[in-house]
């Protein structure tokens, strides 16, 4: 079931001790809700959610979205971790 308070909870984890307000937060929620809204589907997996989140917390900050990734992707090892490090790298420069 869908809970807006979820989606903020894990970003507010994500974000932890980083300079990103929760009005910030907020904005990023709403823009993720919005979206799902808009595809005027009665269900949504929670991986396309998850995806989505990942999607916003990547162009927000690189360590949030890296923080989200490790749990979200379940990484099984450190090699996994360094890989999706490396991806974030590769792509901001």
């Amino acid at each position: 079931m869908y809970d807006r308070k979820k989606i903020l909870e894990g970003l507010k984890k994500a974000c932890q001790k980083r300079d990103i307000s929760i009005d910030k937060l907020e904005e990023v929620t709403d823009r993720i809700e919005r979206s799902l809204l808009e595809r005027g589907l009665k269900e949504i997996p929670s991986a396309e959610i998850g995806e989505k989140i990942m999607q916003e917390l990547h162009e927000l900050d690189a360590v949030a979205y890296v923080r989200f990734a490790s749990v979200y992707r379940s990484f099984k090892d450190i090699t996994d971790f360094m890989e999706e490090v490396k991806s974030v790298l590769k792509k901001k420069t």
